[in-house]
């Protein structure tokens, strides 16, 4: 059996795909991109690590007497526990604490936001050796137009603005970790339950972050209304809610269209943050916006199939 013959999942039309799954692509992008900013404002009562770790034991909190009322399915190998643990060590514990460890040194919320925009470009790269997806010319430019659109948001935001070197370097690490993880996804993930699997993966980035935190860090939290409201959002709607929407269109859908998704997330990040804490949307960015749209079209735009 082919690479590609054993990695296709089995697809069924846009049309009689679940109304959740086809609205997928827009919730999570609103999700994840609101998560930056509501991130920026629970790092400023608690050290981030520290923070992680509160997130992540708050997952399961949640999750753990939902998997004893439902019992769902465990994985049936040893392959497939492992595959969930390296998921969850490369999306849960490397992205998320290479993240907020960038943000703590001063990276700004836009500039991580762009960078780990590169991601789909990334993909893009590896799909065809890796997964055995094409990627279209005509994907190629909108990967290329979304980038652009991305950049031009970010930079009509910011003027130049002195960023730790080390903080650069750790979200570069974030972008490989979640292009990893995507990747990984596409090449092991299975048809968990998505309790086991988020479960499983929260349980391994508590596991991870928790030891870090109380080495790296003096563990301070401030206890605040803002931190307990950027909690219930993180723990809800993007630690349960997105990365279900996420990997739900990766099993579905090719890689290089789920990663695209991605490009909208800067622009939307900058959105999100205007309306939330004030941040100033410059005239420019907003063809930026559309520039970042146009790429995301084109860069998810699939053949007709005969």
């Amino acid at each position: 059996m082919s690479l590609k013959s054993s990695l296709d999942p089995v697809r069924t039309g846009v049309a009689h795909d679940p109304l959740w799954l086809r609205a997928a692509p827009l919730i999570f992008l609103f999700l994840w991109s609101v998560g930056f900013t509501v991130a920026k404002i629970g790092l400023a009562y608690a050290d981030p690590l520290t923070f992680l770790a509160l997130r992540y034991g708050l997952v399961l909190v949640l999750l753990a007497p939902l998997a004893v009322i439902m019992r769902p399915p465990l994985p049936k190998t040893a392959a497939a526990w492992g595959h969930l643990v390296v998921i969850g060590l490369l999306i849960q514990a490397l992205y998320f604490s290479m993240t907020y460890l960038a943000l703590r040194l001063g990276v700004s919320a836009g500039s991580v936001a762009l960078i780990t925009s590169l991601q789909p470009i990334l993909v893009a790269l590896a799909v065809p050796y890796l997964v055995g997806e094409r990627v279209s010319g005509l994907n190629w430019i909108g990967l290329g137009l979304g980038l652009a659109g991305a950049a031009l948001v970010i930079v009509a935001r910011s003027a130049v603005e002195a960023t730790s070197a080390l903080g650069l370097v750790l979200t570069f690490v974030a972008l490989a970790a979640i292009t990893s993880g995507t990747l990984y996804e596409k090449r092991f993930g299975v048809g968990q339950h998505p309790v086991t699997s988020n479960l499983v993966q929260y349980a391994v980035g508590f596991a991870a972050t928790l030891p870090l935190a109380w080495w790296l860090e003096p563990m301070h939290i401030e206890w605040t209304w803002q931190l307990g409201a950027s909690l219930v959002y993180l723990v809800i709607g993007n630690s349960i809610v997105a990365i279900s929407l996420l990997l739900a269109m990766i099993r579905r859908g090719e890689a290089s269209r789920v990663s695209a998704l991605f490009f909208l997330v800067p622009p939307a990040a900058a959105l999100a943050a205007w309306i939330m804490v004030g941040e100033h949307m410059p005239s420019l960015a907003w063809g930026g916006m559309v520039l970042a749209a146009v790429g995301v079209a084109m860069a998810t735009r699939r053949k007709a199939r005969a």
